[in-house]
C-alpha cells in the first residue's frame, strides 16, 4: 500500500513538472503576442514550479527501494530543496509586481493567455488535493509543502486572471501586483514552516 502512495507521488511530480513546463511555454508564447508581462511573468513562474516537482521526481524515484534511514535521509534533502524553491519563486513573483507597478505595466486580454490561466485555475486544485492526502498519507512533509506551491499557482493563476479582468472592466491594473505580493507573503511563510519543520 505504501510503495502504491510512493509511486502515485512519483506520478503526480512528473504529471506536475510537465504540466509546468507546457504552462509556462504557452504563457510566455501568450505573453509575447500580447506584450503582457503577466503572461510572461506567469509562464516564468510555471518553470520556477517545476523545480519543486523535479524534487519530488527525485525524492520519490526510488521510493520503497531505499533503506528506511535513506529514506529518511532523502525526505529531508527534498524538505530543504522545496523550501528553498518557495523562497526563489517568492522573491521572482516580488520582483515581477514591483516591475509591473514602477513600469505601470498593465495586463492586456489575450485569448490564448485567458485559455491557460483557466485550464491552470481548473486543474492545480485537483494536483494540491491529490499530492496533499497523498503526502499525508506517507508522512512526507516534503510532498505536503510541494503541494503548497501547487496552491500558489492557483493562487497566481487567479490573480492574473482577476488583473486581467479588474484591467478591461474597471481600468484598475495594479490589482495583479498586490495580488502578487500577497502570493509572495504566502510563500515566504510557507517557506519559513517548511525549514522549521
Amino acid at each position: 500500500m505504501e510503495k502504491d502512495l510512493g509511486k502515485k507521488a512519483f506520478i503526480l511530480s512528473v504529471f506536475t513538472v510537465v504540466y509546468n513546463i507546457v504552462e509556462g511555454v504557452i504563457s510566455i508564447i501568450a505573453g509575447v503576442l500580447s506584450n503582457s508581462i503577466a503572461l510572461k511573468g506567469f509562464g516564468i513562474d510555471s518553470f520556477v514550479e517545476s523545480i519543486s516537482g523535479a524534487v519530488m521526481i527525485w525524492r520519490f524515484k526510488k521510493y520503497g527501494r531505499i533503506s528506511e534511514a535513506e529514506e529518511e535521509r532523502v525526505e529531508k534533502i527534498a524538505q530543504k530543496l522545496v523550501a528553498v524553491s518557495f523562497f526563489i519563486l517568492s522573491a521572482y513573483i516580488i520582483y515581477e509586481s514591483v516591475s509591473k507597478l514602477v513600469q505601470k505595466d498593465i495586463t492586456e486580454p489575450s485569448l490564448l493567455g485567458l485559455i491557460i490561466v483557466i485550464a491552470s485555475i481548473i486543474i492545480m486544485p485537483v494536483l494540491f488535493l491529490l499530492k496533499n492526502r497523498t503526502g499525508k498519507a506517507l508522512g512526507s512533509k516534503s510532498l505536503i509543502a510541494d503541494s503548497k506551491e501547487t496552491l500558489a499557482c492557483l493562487f497566481l493563476s487567479v490573480a492574473v486572471l482577476l488583473g486581467i479582468i479588474f484591467n478591461f472592466l474597471f481600468g484598475f491594473w495594479q490589482a495583479d501586483p498586490i495580488a502578487g505580493f500577497v502570493i509572495a507573503i504566502y510563500l515566504i511563510v510557507e517557506g519559513i514552516n517548511t525549514l522549521r519543520e
